[in-house]
């Protein structure tokens, strides 16, 4: 559809140079369980001057839905969903989605707890294909979060096997800082290099949880 080509096309466009500083996809507001509210995190990172940033919240769209921000050029849509996929508990990113999309408010979170809390958060049933499913549904382009840090023996196979099932892109600029880099079991060249390899995005964000901190 026409809103996925869209938001590929301007995914496709950014550089690795445009995620030092210039662009964060990837923050978390107090609609899920970041610090700052949607409107503060956009006048942090006008202030310093960003070109495009999204706030991913955990299983909801809430911050875009009851705030202005989308008023913004600088502001795109996005979301943070947990599922399950090989015994793994993965994080998939939603980019340029329609946040009133039917399909994919069916997957969002029913509580803030589902927002926030971890051990609620590792109870979903969600699986990838329905995740990317409901994504494409609302017109937006699926990502895997943060790969380095997932346990798979063959990463490669990893996300090949999630491309299959219609994954768009890789976060490929990602600090790995804090319980990220303890649990980091693969480097972000070797991420770069399956993403180079089978041609697929390549988005970066920061993952604050409260101002942001930049990527690389």
């Amino acid at each position: 559809m026409d809103e996925q080509k869209n938001i590929t096309e301007i995914l496709r466009g950014l550089t690795q140079e445009d995620f030092k500083g210039r662009v964060d996809l990837h923050m978390h507001s107090t609609f899920s369980d970041g610090k700052l509210t949607p409107q503060e995190l956009l006048k942090d990172a006008q202030d310093k001057g960003y070109k495009l940033i999204a706030i991913a919240d955990h299983n909801t769209v809430e911050a875009y839905k009851q705030t202005d921000i989308l008023k913004s050029n600088i502001v795109i849509t996005a979301i943070e969903f947990d599922c399950w996929y090989k015994g793994v508990l993965v994080h998939l990113l939603g980019y340029g989605i329609d946040i009133n999309n039917a399909e994919l408010l069916k997957i969002c979170a029913r509580n803030k707890k589902e927002t926030e809390a971890d051990m609620v958060r590792l109870f979903n049933r969600r699986h990838p294909k329905d995740v990317i499913k409901a994504i494409h549904s609302a017109g937006g382009a699926a990502v895997l979060a943060h790969p380095a840090c997932y346990w798979a023996i063959n990463l490669d196979h990893f996300i090949k096997s999630l491309i299959d099932l219609g994954l768009d892109g890789v976060e490929s600029y990602y600090p790995y800082r804090r319980h990220r880099g303890i649990i980091k079991f693969h480097t972000a060249e070797t991420v770069r290099k399956i993403a180079r390899k089978y041609n697929v995005i390549m988005t970066g964000g920061s993952d604050s949880h409260g101002k942001i901190e930049g990527i690389l």
